[in-house]
């Protein structure tokens, strides 16, 4: 006979409060990747979660309140307004349980962080693909770019890393985990946030198929794991530089099997 599966609704108030607080820290720490610091009132707000005096729809929309009081032409106003709003919507994201295997998710994952942030031209490409060709001057590559996904082709390359994934084994071994993660964030399928957007959907990955994620990582390290990632993707012939995966393997390795171990230090 048929028995209609019971299902556990997924609350807030189930999520202990270190576990509240590590993900408050992550959220913020991810931001990091792209010089973002948080408000004073966002950490009054994250006290506040954890303690479970508000919910994260209340911080959103304090922050909304507050924010719309500021001048909005302000600069350093405006990033402190994208670090927060990103940082509580990472929180739930990382809190919901809900996954599946997708560039598909890659888009809903984007359009979750960043909605409502992007103004302008860019605000239709919120959960969008982009669809002109881009290049960024990286820091550690003394102001060169990794050669990014052409635009025309985003969602095919990404359907074939993606199936190349799903193909093996759920055992994920750090080599494959750094590969499958660089070939994603090459593709830099939107204009902006694609590294939050990339280590979000890993974290939720790993997680889905049972890993428990040291997120420490992500907290203190993330812009490792950014200059981990454009080493890994770049190449010069004339220099006799070629891409370097030790970086975020060392990266990986720490995540996945011990968190003893340093990190690979980059040069």
């Amino acid at each position: 006979m048929y028995t209609k599966p019971s299902y556990t609704k997924l609350t807030e108030d189930r999520i202990d409060k270190s576990e509240k607080k590590n993900n408050w820290e992550v959220a913020i720490g991810l931001n990091e990747v792209d010089n973002l610091k948080p408000s004073k009132y966002l950490i009054q707000l994250m006290q506040d979660s954890i303690e479970g005096k508000k919910t994260y729809k209340e911080v959103e929309n304090a922050l909304y309140s507050y924010y719309k009081e500021l001048d909005p032409n302000d600069e350093a106003i405006i990033q402190n307004e994208e670090c927060d709003l990103v940082s509580v919507r990472i929180v739930q994201l990382l809190e919901n349980g809900s996954f599946k295997f997708s560039p598909i998710t890659l888009k809903s994952i984007h359009r979750a962080l960043f909605k409502d942030l992007f103004k302008g031209e860019l605000e239709r490409y919120v959960g969008e693909f982009r669809d002109y060709n881009i290049s960024k001057k990286e820091p550690i590559l003394g102001g060169d770019s990794v050669i990014y996904g052409d635009y025309n082709d985003l969602m095919d390359i990404l359907a074939y890393d993606f199936e190349e994934e799903r193909k093996k084994s759920a055992k994920v071994s750090v080599s494959r985990l750094a590969r499958f993660t660089s070939s994603i964030w090459q593709v830099q399928p939107f204009c902006e946030g694609n590294t939050r957007t990339t280590a979000v959907f890993i974290i939720k990955y790993l997680r889905s198929l049972g890993y428990n994620v040291n997120n420490d990582l992500f907290k203190k390290h993330s812009l490792y794991f950014r200059n981990a990632l454009v080493l890994s993707n770049y190449s010069d012939v004339n220099r006799n530089i070629r891409s370097d995966f030790k970086y975020l393997e060392s990266f990986f390795e720490k995540l996945l099997i011990d968190t003893k171990i340093e990190l690979e230090k980059m040069s």
